[in-house]
C-alpha cells in the first residue's frame, strides 16, 4: 500500500493572513496585497519590503502583531484529526521569523518555509529556501513513493496542487477558482476532510 503525505498551505488555510493582519494594525492599506492577488511572489515581496522601509517598520513590529494571532476557527481540530490519519507537512511562503508563534499553537507541525535577512531589527531582504519550493517539495516526496494530497488557497499554491496526485483549493478567492477549475474547491474543514479521506 502506498503511503500518503498531505501538504497544506499555512496562511488562509490554517492561520490568518499575516500581512493583512499587519495592514490592519498599521493602517497601511497597501500591505493587504497577498498571493491571492499577485501571482509573482518576488514582485509581492519587493513591494512589501519597500513599504516597510518607507514607513520605518521593523521585524519586531510584525512579530508583535503575529503574537496576537490565533489559528483559524476549527483549524487546530482539523489538523489534529488529519495528523492522526496520515503524515502532514506545511509548505508555506512565510518565514521562520513569522511562523514560530503560530506553530506553537498548532502543536509544532512540520513546516518548510523561507527566512528573512534581518539586521538590527530591520528586514533587509528575504531568502527563499529554494524557488518554487512547494512544487519541488511535492515532487521530492513523490520521488520517495508517497502519494501526495495538497490543499492551498492562492496563486502560489497552484504549482504545488498541480504536482500533487490530488490538488484541492480551500477558501480560495473567485479569481483563483476561475483560473484553476481543474481543482475541486471547498470552504469548510469538514468538506476538506471528506475530499482528503476519499483520496487517502
Amino acid at each position: 500500500m502506498q503511503q500518503s503525505i498531505v501538504t497544506l498551505d499555512l496562511e488562509g488555510v490554517l492561520v490568518p493572513e499575516i500581512w493583512i493582519a499587519f495592514a490592519e494594525k498599521t493602517g497601511i492599506e497597501a500591505l493587504r496585497r497577498t498571493t491571492r492577488e499577485e501571482p509573482d511572489y518576488d514582485v509581492l515581496m519587493q513591494y512589501r519590503l519597500d513599504i516597510l522601509k518607507q514607513n520605518n517598520l521593523k521585524l519586531s513590529d510584525i512579530q508583535e502583531v503575529i503574537g496576537g494571532l490565533a489559528p483559524l476557527e476549527g483549524a487546530k481540530d482539523f489538523l489534529d484529526a488529519l495528523r492522526a490519519k496520515t503524515q502532514v507537512v506545511i509548505l508555506s511562503d512565510t518565514f521562520l521569523q513569522f511562523a514560530s508563534p503560530l506553530m506553537r499553537q498548532l502543536d509544532w507541525p512540520t513546516i518548510f518555509c523561507h527566512h528573512l535577512e534581518v539586521e538590527n531589527d530591520v528586514v533587509e531582504n528575504y531568502c527563499l529556501r529554494q524557488p518554487d519550493q512547494k512544487r519541488k517539495s511535492v515532487e521530492a516526496f513523490r520521488s520517495l513513493n508517497f502519494k501526495i494530497i495538497a490543499a492551498g488557497d492562492s496563486y502560489n499554491d497552484t504549482t504545488m496542487l498541480g504536482a500533487a496526485d490530488h490538488g484541492i483549493l480551500f477558501r480560495s478567492p473567485d479569481n483563483v477558482k476561475v483560473e484553476f477549475p481543474q481543482f475541486p474547491a471547498v470552504e469548510e474543514y469538514t468538506d476538506l476532510m471528506v475530499l482528503i479521506d476519499e483520496r487517502l
